[in-house]
Order: C-alpha cells, then structure tokens, then sequence
C-alpha cells in the first residue's frame, strides 16, 4: 500500500491518541486495537528496532511472557487462555509503538489525550444528570453518598478505581499544560482554557472519589510543579505559583466536601475502623455495613493472599487458578465474609506471587519500575507521576489482571518508551537492527 511518511505518521499517532481516549471503554477500545494492529500489518516494513527498542520490548511484554512460560500450571487449557488473551496487548502495542518511535509525537498524544477525555467525561456528567435523575436526585439529598462515584462509573461499563486511576492521570497532564502554556507563552486565552480544563478534571477526580486515585492525582500535582517549576523558574514565581494552585484545589476540594459530607467519613473513620480486626472479620456485626471498604478487609484479603501463597510456591496456582484457590482458602480458614463475595487479592504483587510464584513479584516490579526508570532518566514529570500512580494503585488494586489495567500501562508505557529512544538515540548514534 502506497502512503506517504507525513500521512501514515498522522495517521499512526490519531490512532494512539484515539485509543488512549476510549481505554475507558472496554469493547470499543479493543475493536480499535484490532484495527490498529491490521493498519500497522500492512506497512511492517516501516517498522525499525534497535537493541534498546527490543530490550524495552521484552520489559513491556514481561506479564506476558511469564503467563506462557508458565502456563502448564493452569488446571484448565481454556481458562489459561482466556487469561493469556488478556495480555495479548502488551505484545501488541511494544511492536508496533516501538517499531515506529521514531514517529511517536508525544506531547502531542498527551495533549489530545488530556484534553479529550476531559471532554467526553463532561458529555457523560450531564449524561449522568438527565438519564439518571432518580439517582442525582438522591445524591444531592444527601442519600447514599459513597455508591455515586461508583454509579457513575457503572454507566460508563467500568470499576470505579479504574476510571479514577484513568481520571488521575488526565488531571496530572492537564496540570503539566497549564505550566506548559507559560513556559511557551501561549496567548492569555489559551492558558485560561488550560486552567479551565485542568480544574474540571481534577473536579471529575472528587465527583468518582476513589481514595488512591485522589491520594495519585495530588502527588502527581506536587511532582508536575517541582519538576516543572523548580528548573525554571525562580523562588518568588515558584511561591507565586504554589499559592494560586493551593488556593484553586483547596477551594475546589472544600466545596465538594461541603456538598458531600460522606467524604469526610470515608477518609477518615469509616477508612481505619476495626484495624483490630485482621482476619477476624466475622466478629464485626454486618460487615457489608461497616468495613465493606474499610482498609482491615485489605489487610485480611493481603494476608490470607500471603498465607496461601507461601504454602504454593515456588511456582504458584497458575494464572487462571488464582482466584479460585483465594476463594477456596477463605472457607477453609472459616472466613465467611471475605468467602461470600469473593474478593480478590487488591494487590497486584500478591497477586502474581499466588499465581505465579516467586517470579510473579519479580515481573511485576520490571515491569512497573522501567517506566520509573524513564522517568528518571528524562526527568519528565508526566512518565514520573504515572510511574508513581500505577505503582501505588497497584499496591491496593490488581490492575495487571484487567483489560483497563494492562492495556492502559502498556500503551503508555510504549508511548513513553519511544520518547525515551527519542530522546537517548539518533539514527547516526545507532543502527536499526531489523
């Protein structure tokens, strides 16, 4: 097929912003994924790698690897599968990205991509408000307030700490362009619709008001400002700065705790209650009440985790085998609460420890701490923040087990791995190998 350098590299990189875009929506997302991978099948002779593109390659497809070089674990041929599929993505976008870095514009990605989404999550809030008015009406009594931010979720077709980790991120880069917009001097326009789209998103991040992804977005916040202010800017600007953010997310934050007193309860008693209870929770009179998502249900579902672990290694259950055999555990250790409605690990280390043993952890911190190293080595503050973002979420999630987990690092993870090659290697510095 004949196409110019200057159209497939458009095209290419519409392609990745519009995928960043929909990660939120499963189905849609996977369909373009498809079509993006068919596109890029028909010019594979564009493609170029180099050793550090192929070295990067592996650490991206690293989740995927370990499933099939342990795949004979797995009691059912199917259920492997089905769980190998899910990770066909981190060999997908390593490829194809990396083979292209040369033509990955990434601020550009970025700034679409922040932008953008920013923008369809304000179609689906007014969306949520006009089909939905039963369960607006309830939330601004006053009724019911912890499940909003999850039935919003719902109606997008997605898990609540999913979307927010997506969200989290979004706020992070819309910050990094306000900074961006003076440090180019941008026109005054320009920097007010900035700030404008900055502050939405950090407000969608309250609205879903999940704890780790607000915990991400501010830290993202004070990364973004030090690494991007500090290094230009001098003592005065930088306190100047510092106030007007303050005093922005401070007042933003103190009006929706006002409208949502809940949040309050949430962060503070209903988030520590019964720590004396770790794996004991049956002793608390209604638990679904109480401690449904209160941190001591994390601790005993990390330590039956743990338990059962030890007793598999060293090469775990097998990835299909994971939760079925944590379900198990929980009747037989005579834990009727976290049995009942079968909670996962909610961490993505334990989790690979279970199912894959001593080399699960090991694959996950590769994995996850290469895109610190990025980070580091570009001092950029957008791949620092996501590093930091995803390693937390994972601390207290298992995103490496779901579609909106592992395509969304593996995408950004190869995005941010071009830019890196960018930036480390030229054509007269290094010849491609293939």
């Amino acid at each position: 097929m004949n196409l110019s350098e200057k159209n497939f590299t458009r095209i290419f990189n519409f392609f990745l912003i519009l995928i960043a875009v929909l990660m939120i929506f499963r189905k849609p997302c996977t369909l373009l994924i498809i079509v993006f991978s068919l596109f890029n099948l028909l010019f594979l002779k564009r493609l170029q790698f180099t050793k550090q593109s192929l070295l990067l390659a592996v650490c991206i497809a690293s989740p995927l690897i370990l499933e099939i070089v342990l795949f004979w674990k797995n009691d059912s041929f199917s259920d492997g599968l089905k769980s190998l599929e899910k990770d066909l993505s981190l060999l997908l976008f390593p490829v194809f990205i990396l083979g292209n870095y040369q033509r990955v514009q990434f601020i550009k990605i970025v700034q679409y991509y922040s932008s953008v989404t920013t923008a369809l999550l304000l179609f689906f809030f007014v969306r949520f408000f006009v089909f939905y008015p039963e369960l607006v009406n309830k939330y601004l009594n006053g009724n019911d307030l912890w499940e909003m931010g999850y039935k919003f979720a719902d109606t997008l077709g997605i898990h609540a700490p999913a979307l927010n980790m997506h969200l989290a991120f979004v706020a992070i880069c819309n910050l990094y362009f306000v900074f961006y917009s003076f440090s180019v001097n941008e026109t005054l326009k320009i920097k007010t619709g900035r700030f404008i789209i900055f502050a939405g998103s950090f407000f969608f991040v309250l609205f879903v008001n999940t704890r780790m992804a607000l915990f991400n977005a501010l830290a993202g916040f004070v990364i973004v400002f030090f690494l991007e202010i500090f290094k230009k800017y001098n003592v005065l600007k930088v306190l100047i700065t510092f106030s007007i953010l303050f005093v922005v997310l401070s007042s933003l934050l103190y009006v929706f705790v006002q409208q949502n007193p809940y949040m309050k309860q949430k962060y503070s008693s209903v988030t520590f209650a019964y720590m004396d209870k770790i794996g004991k929770l049956d002793e608390i009179e209604n638990p679904e009440v109480k401690v449904f998502n209160a941190l001591v249900t994390r601790v005993s579902i990390w330590k039956s985790a743990w338990e059962l672990s030890v007793k598999k290694l060293p090469f775990g259950v097998g990835s299909s085998d994971g939760k079925p055999e944590l379900f198990k555990y929980y009747k037989e250790t005579n834990q009727q609460f976290l049995a009942k409605y079968e909670f996962p690990t909610h961490n993505q280390f334990l989790d690979f420890l279970l199912k894959f043993g001593i080399l699960g952890p090991v694959v996950v911190v590769l994995y996850i701490f290469t895109i610190g190293y990025l980070g580091y080595d570009l001092k950029n503050a957008i791949i620092i923040s996501f590093f930091f973002l995803f390693f937390t979420s994972n601390l207290t999630d298992d995103f490496l087990i779901r579609f909106d987990g592992i395509a969304f690092s593996g995408l950004w993870f190869s995005i941010f791995g071009s830019f890196w090659l960018q930036q480390k290697i030229t054509v007269d510095k290094v010849k491609p190998i293939l």
